[in-house]
């Protein structure tokens, strides 16, 4: 079977197309290499194409014989969303739109969705599980609700089916050394705590020191990028089988402090790490943390490499062999 990858030259859709080819499936990776790396893509057919051009999709779909669609192409950082909303709500909301309309075009139903944790806000309650109220505190975390929205009229309207999966922290490295996360510019923390020991005009900046969190700062639930992507696997079996689609939380279902995170990488890598305090960034909230339960009931999915531990070791080792050979 073969699965078209939208964005699989980027950090977790590289891992999800390693993951696809590791259960026996073949992937058609279609990336437009706007942040995607030619570097992370692996023995696997590519297409260089946008989702803004529907030509672009339909070309790629056509007489590719795929049977299914994971999309992870979208603009991800929040503090630009407010910045510029409108680059946002035009770039996620008409590629995701475009994509379903050449899916629907091809007959092609199966459709994986990479959401966020973002649909839900600001907590009402910890962990956050799927029944949780769906209120967005910004405009990335708008359009992922969206096109969620659209995806159930979909389901409703049409022989379509689809799992959204609802990322918390993805973290980490592919174990092999393989592949890892290249963001320019980085907005992530433990790439960012890695860096600043790797390149000296890095500077390191903590983002809220008053949350009220037992050490101040922001507590989040990091998990391994490596189970992040074998949970796309388990949910399109899911779907191969006939099965109910729907949304799915990605988390760990515990937490890291920003400060923890510092700490257990300076007892990895055996360095001192130096880091400057800033006021909150907007939207910013206390405490993230996942209920992993319907991940766990839904797609019999059990964590491997979501340890702090193992994601920040997994992340050093990329990041170092990276800087070495640059």
């Amino acid at each position: 079977m073969r699965v078209m990858v939208a964005g699989g030259a980027g950090y977790i859709g590289s891992h999800t197309v390693k993951a696809l080819r590791r259960a026996g499936f073949e992937s058609l990776i279609f990336d437009n290499f706007s942040t995607g790396r030619r570097e992370l893509v692996q023995d696997q057919t590519v297409v260089q194409g946008d989702l803004m051009r529907m030509e672009d999709i339909r070309s790629a779909l056509r007489g590719s014989d795929c049977k299914a669609v994971m999309h992870f192409a979208s603009l991800i950082r929040v503090g630009e969303s407010f910045r510029d909303p409108q680059a946002y709500y035009t770039a996620n909301l008409i590629s995701s739109l475009n994509l379903l309309r050449a899916m629907l075009e091809a007959g092609i139903n199966t459709f994986i969705f990479s959401s966020s944790a973002a649909v839900y806000g600001i907590p009402g309650a910890i962990p956050i599980s799927e029944s949780h109220p769906l209120q967005p505190a910004n405009p990335y975390g708008q359009t992922k609700l969206m096109i969620e929205t659209i995806l159930q009229d979909y389901s409703r309207a049409y022989d379509f089916r689809f799992i959204s999966l609802r990322y918390f922290n993805a973290a980490g490295a592919d174990p092999d050394g393989d592949l890892g996360e290249l963001h320019e510019p980085e907005t992530h923390l433990i790439p960012n705590v890695l860096r600043s020991l790797l390149e000296k005009e890095r500077c390191l900046e903590v983002y809220g020191t008053d949350f009220p969190t037992p050490d101040g700062t922001a507590i989040r639930d990091y998990i391994h990028v490596t189970d992040l992507a074998e949970a796309h696997v388990l949910a399109l079996k899911r779907l191969e089988q006939g099965q109910e689609g729907g949304f799915i939380n990605l988390g760990a279902s515990r937490g890291f402090s920003v400060r923890e995170v510092i700490s257990k990488a300076e007892e990895i890598t055996g360095r001192t790490i130096s880091y400057r305090e800033a006021p909150r960034r907007l939207g910013d909230v206390p405490v993230l943390l996942a209920s992993k339960q319907r991940a766990e009931d839904w797609l019999s999915w059990k964590l491997q490499h979501s340890d702090l531990e193992t994601i920040i070791h997994t992340a050093w080792e990329w990041h170092r062999r990276r800087h070495s050979a640059s």
